[in-house]
């Protein structure tokens, strides 16, 4: 799909659409969020950037943009895979513009799942490592944010719009990672409060520690022994939270940071 190409009609209209970026692997929390959206209901739009997978030890999975889109497209949804490269400044209301052209309606919808994280500490993280968590965990989550609002046309007071993003209070030894994710959810928290008029609801959850194939078996181990379920979280438990929230039977959840770790130690 481009931007240019003309959308197709939906089969269902009615379907409310949802925009979830950072949904480039297969495994990782964002496919799973948007697999789950598409099974309540949901059509999805969704953002990927391969040469971020690829410069991390996990490393890019050929095809995967297509295979979740396969994914989406079986349980009912209607789908838009858009690969978008968050440190550009004009990328969010990009993102916006395909989202809407490829799906052929307004996003009710917002979820945050992007990341960049790269391990390093307050003494070896450099000028550079710092200025790129910034711009894509913080500025661009602020744009797109900010697009939504600019573009949402719900009905006011009725809470029909939803921002969700995750975050992370890791900081040790992930300086720019942890610094960067404190200063998203200030912009979600504000967002709950500075949109409420349009009747959107903001809220950040804090997923934990959860297995995306990055964990080798000392680090599960050890992670497992301290959650009281004696495991550690998967993509499904932080997309059956997020699902929840969008839906509206989640609107009175409002302006919260919510910790979905099965009780983990800090």
């Amino acid at each position: 799909m481009t931007i240019d190409e003309p959308p197709a009609p939906r089969p269902d209209p009615a379907r409310p659409i949802a925009l979830v970026t950072g949904v480039g692997r297969g495994v990782g929390i964002g496919a799973g969020i948007a697999r789950r959206l598409a099974a309540t209901g949901w059509d999805v739009a969704f953002t990927y950037w391969t040469p971020y997978d690829r410069r991390m030890p996990w490393g890019a999975e050929d095809g995967a943009a297509e295979a979740i889109a396969r994914d989406l497209e079986a349980a009912g949804a209607c789908t838009a895979a858009i690969e978008a490269d968050l440190t550009g400044r004009g990328t969010p209301a990009r993102i916006f513009d395909a989202a809407e052209q490829g799906l052929g309606g307004p996003v009710t919808a917002l979820v945050l799942a992007h990341a960049e994280s790269v391990d390093s500490g307050l003494l070896d993280t450099t000028e550079e490592a710092f200025d790129r968590h910034f711009a894509v965990n913080a500025r661009a989550s602020w744009l797109l944010v900010r697009e939504y609002g600019l573009r949402f046309r719900g009905t006011p007071g009725s809470a029909s719009g939803r921002i969700v993003a995750l975050t992370s209070d890791h900081t040790v030894g992930n300086l720019p990672y942890g610094a960067s994710k404190g200063a998203l959810d200030r912009i979600v928290l504000a967002a709950a409060h500075e949109l409420a008029h349009l009747g959107v609801t903001a809220n950040v959850v804090n997923p934990g520690p959860v297995d995306t194939g990055w964990m080798d078996d000392g680090l599960r181990d050890a992670l497992a022994r301290d959650t009281p379920l004696g495991r550690v979280g998967t993509p499904r438990d932080t997309a059956h939270l997020v699902a929840f929230l969008c839906s509206p039977e989640g609107q009175w959840v409002n302006g919260q940071l919510l910790k979905s770790n099965g009780g983990s130690a800090p």
